[in-house]
């Protein structure tokens, strides 16, 4: 597999370890809201990924941090009146509750920043001591990137281009350079507390940490580096996420262990997942646009906003609308009627012999599929070639042998699968409803058909819809 690495600005091969599994970091989201579709298109790209790898023996060790302390979940904190680590905590589980909505369960560990702070300060200290950091009384401690002349790599930026972007808790005039960023941040009044307490939540709403670099909280770049390096060690494969946490972000985290361990590359291999904005605009609460995942989920189906995700490439931009999550729950749809049809055959008919045509249409779709998620993961030509497949077979669908139907349903649901799309197992039809259909079938065949038509509508009302075949009445739930 080759797959397109934003440092190098080209596609690389995809090293298989050697005695281990795969290291891949992506990071999460700070969670002080509900999460988006633009969240789902790339936690969705990720857990396609690692599937596929899965699948193919590879052994992934995925781990996902959770920023759980950050200025924007004090502020929202503060706007609900509830403390900052209950708020956090609240919208963690409606994160994790979006992920399994979504069928995402290919991460190994999730890491609330919280929960390494003993990590983190060790690394700040680290820091310090060989030079990259420096203190601001009473503001917090920094990373000097006039020290670190390879800062601007991952982003195709200069030093001096660096700072013409700050990012959250790393304003202070005080700061030697502009793009300069927090390490920790020390609380906006002293903090006065029995020496027992090792945390407590300020006046101010700030959730504090009593530690060997003073009362603080960590800044948001250093607890990525600290988790993965706590898993991974100072130097590891793979590390995602969306595009604009390219900079500064991961350029922050690449100064951090770079600087701290000596290890050059941090990461091996950098993947950005492309924007996704709502009708041309970037998703904003006061534009009306904003799009949380389980308000998507309460109109449309998990395997389309799956499908959106996928039916794009990982690195372009999405543009989403009403219209596209109808034309992605049609896909998913049609592909589900394909295989349900497919189901029917089988049972309808003989299992026969098979058709080496079928055969080679399945192996050659394999390939395909295969060829194409093994170039940079390209999901839109996989998803081309199972499609390929279906409008190849729709017109010799009732003519095939129950053991081709059998070998087509198969193939195409494990390789949906692969992505994560659930393709149910066959439709079993009530009785009742199948006795309607027989009688139905038998008022057709008659040439009585306003009674058929009477049954076809009382069918429905029950739910289910019905198709004449070569084959017989074709029923399926609605």
């Amino acid at each position: 597999m080759e797959l397109y690495n934003t440092l190098s600005g080209k596609k690389e091969k995809l090293e298989r370890p050697a005695g281990r599994p795969l290291k891949l970091f992506v990071c999460g989201p700070t969670v002080y809201d509900y999460s988006h579709i633009g969240h789902a298109r790339t936690y969705v790209f990720f857990d396609a990924l690692v599937r596929y790898l899965r699948a193919a023996g590879w052994g992934v060790a995925y781990i996902q941090n959770i920023t759980d302390v950050d200025d924007r979940i004090i502020a929202r904190a503060k706007e609900n009146q509830e403390g900052p680590l209950a708020l956090a905590k609240r919208f963690a589980q409606a994160y994790f509750d979006d992920m399994k909505a979504l069928g995402i369960a290919s991460v190994t560990k999730y890491a609330p920043a919280t929960r390494f702070i003993p990590e983190i300060v060790k690394q700040v200290q680290l820091l310090q001591k060989k030079g990259f950091a420096y203190e601001i009384a009473g503001d917090g401690i920094y990373f000097d990137i006039a020290k670190f002349p390879a800062y601007g790599a991952l982003s195709h930026r200069t030093a001096l281009q660096a700072e013409d972007s700050v990012s959250r808790i790393d304003e202070s005039v005080a700061k030697r350079n502009k793009g300069d960023f927090c390490l920790w941040k020390f609380p906006k009044s002293p903090v006065t507390a029995p020496f027992y307490k090792r945390f407590l939540v300020t006046a101010d709403g700030e959730p504090v940490w009593r530690t060997a670099l003073g009362w603080g909280r960590p800044g948001w770049h250093i607890e990525d580096t600290a988790i993965s390096v706590k898993y991974f060690g100072p130097q590891y494969d793979l590390h995602g996420g969306a595009m604009d946490l390219k900079f500064p972000h991961h350029e922050a985290e690449i100064a951090q262990a770079e600087a701290a361990y000596d290890r050059t590359p941090f990461v091996k291999l950098w993947l950005h997942t492309g924007f996704l904005t709502v009708q041309g605009e970037k998703m904003s609460k006061s534009l009306g646009n904003f799009i949380t995942i389980r308000d998507f989920l309460k109109k449309h189906s998990a395997d389309a906003l799956r499908y959106i995700a996928l039916s794009a490439h990982y690195r372009t931009p999405i543009n989403y609308s009403e219209e596209m999550a109808q034309t992605a729950e049609a896909a998913v749809g049609g592909m589900r009627a394909f295989c349900a049809k497919l189901a029917f055959v089988e049972k309808t008919v003989p299992a026969g012999q098979a058709s080496g045509e079928v055969a080679r249409l399945i192996a050659a779709t394999a390939q395909n599929f295969s060829e194409a998620l093994d170039d940079d993961f390209a999901t839109p030509a996989a998803l081309g070639a199972l499609f390929a497949l279906t409008r190849e077979i729709q017109p010799k669908l009732w003519v095939l042998s129950g053991q081709d139907a059998r070998a087509l349903r198969l193939a195409i649901g494990e390789k949906f699968g692969l992505l994560g799309f659930v393709l149910p197992a066959p439709q079993q039809i009530p009785p009742k409803i199948a006795a309607l259909a027989q009688k139905r079938e038998l008022s057709r065949r008659s040439k009585q058909f306003e009674q058929s038509d009477t049954l076809r509508k009382e069918i429905g009302a029950l739910g289910y819809s019905i198709e004449d075949t070569p084959l017989g009445p074709f029923v399926s739930k609605e």
